[in-house]
């Protein structure tokens, strides 16, 4: 099963790895703020991750770590 984690004190919540999700199980959290003021992403169900990485690529600030 894949694990993805999000550094989310420096995500900027742009939705580019929301975009690209072939599972669309991104999202962003638009009830929390991470400690610049954004709104982070978050994974929604873990299970159905098939760890493609495309989240993590087309990330511009290195946020998300995907381990197979």
């Amino acid at each position: 099963m894949a694990k993805v984690t999000f550094n989310e004190d420096i995500c900027k919540g742009c939705g580019l790895c929301v975009e690209v999700c072939p599972k669309k199980i991104l999202k962003i959290d638009e009830k929390r703020l991470n400690s610049k003021g954004y709104n982070p992403a978050v994974m929604t169900d873990q299970a159905a991750c098939i760890a493609c990485a495309f989240c993590a690529k087309m990330c511009p600030d290195c946020v998300i770590t995907v381990e197979k």
